[in-house]
């Protein structure tokens, strides 16, 4: 996997080619909560100081009631992305490993990178003894795609019988907490969960891993002291223990908001979660351009030229600038 993956956000770039002020755009090209909830005050202190032991370990807490993970400390990380190019270390020189796709692709890259030999699998009855670590993101993006509980607990017992880790992204997770493992106490279990998504503030850079202690340990050494900021910590301890049942009636609302626009606008909706949608159409690459046109970015895939996604708007304007632009296309 050569070059950079293309990602959503870039709104710098599209506004280049495309022309406008950035604040003008309108972003539906990212999978992130677009009505972040009020934040709370936070201490001078935190910004002063180095984030010590207390103020992590109330942020882990708060962090494990709201996963549910019962007696496992979720470790705060600067983003998932951090650790999953850590994931290499836990595999052994020769190994291979399975990721299930289509999904988030710097997965693969992160391994392909390592030297280690990766293989995309469209479906669970693929993974082999071959496999020592088996990637699978759940729900999926970009499709949605979702797996029970049950079916994911059984794959993780028989890749423990066999040495094998099993790695769950949870990063669109917290729409429907029952889907989750964070409470599973396999020792070869790795979970990832994004604060930035639900929360909307991925500019903040902080995710948890949920994983067994010796686990979380070389995760915690390889990224050293002080990964995590003090003002990070603080957000994560407050908001995690506040009622998100406000954050989560709005995302809903969006969600169904973006989901009659879609509708409207005569496209046809493959899948998604109640943070984006994904489209399949022969003409995607050229909605996208014609959004462009009109200062909206969504996100398309440079290995499918007929999918588009769609995040969230975060009123009932941007809905009506999406669907104004939709209609305007021609077919």
């Amino acid at each position: 996997m050569s070059g950079p993956i293309q990602h959503g956000g870039g709104l710098a770039a599209a506004a280049a080619q495309y022309g406008g002020r950035i604040e003008d755009w309108l972003d539906l090209s990212t999978g992130i909560n677009p009505c972040p909830p009020h934040l709370p005050e936070i201490p001078m202190r935190a910004w002063h100081r180095l984030p010590d032991q207390e103020r992590e370990m109330a942020a882990r807490e708060a962090a494990r009631i709201y996963y549910g993970s019962g007696d496992r400390l979720p470790l705060p990380v600067p983003g998932t992305q951090s650790v999953i190019q850590l994931l290499p270390r836990l595999v052994h020189s020769g190994g291979r490993v399975a990721v299930l796709t289509p999904t988030y692709g710097e997965y693969a890259r992160a391994f392909m990178a390592a030297g280690l030999a990766v293989d995309p699998i469209g479906d669970l009855s693929e993974i082999g003894p071959e496999h020592r670590l088996v990637v699978v993101v759940n729900p999926n993006n970009p499709d949605g795609r979702l797996f029970g509980r049950a079916e994911l607990v059984a794959l993780a017992d028989e890749l423990d019988r066999r040495g094998s880790l099993l790695v769950v992204d949870e990063a669109f997770g917290d729409m429907d907490p029952n889907h989750s493992l964070a409470a599973e106490p396999n020792s070869n279990l790795i979970i990832f969960r994004s604060f930035g998504k639900f929360f909307g503030l991925a500019g903040l850079r902080l995710g948890f891993v949920i994983a067994d202690d010796s686990i979380a340990g070389r995760f915690a050494d390889w990224l050293g002291p002080w990964a995590v900021s003090g003002p990070a910590l603080v957000l994560a301890e407050q908001l995690l223990a506040s009622d998100t049942s406000v954050i989560r009636d709005r995302i809903h609302e969006r969600s169904r908001a973006l989901g009659r626009v879609l509708s409207e606008g005569g496209l046809n909706v493959r899948g998604g979660t109640e943070l984006f949608r994904l489209v399949e159409e022969p003409f995607a690459d050229a909605l996208h351009a014609h959004l462009c046109s009109q200062h909206i970015l969504t996100r398309k895939f440079d290995y499918r030229p007929d999918w588009l996604r769609l995040g969230l708007a975060s009123d009932e304007a941007g809905d009506g600038r999406l669907l104004a632009a939709l209609r305007s296309f021609p077919r």
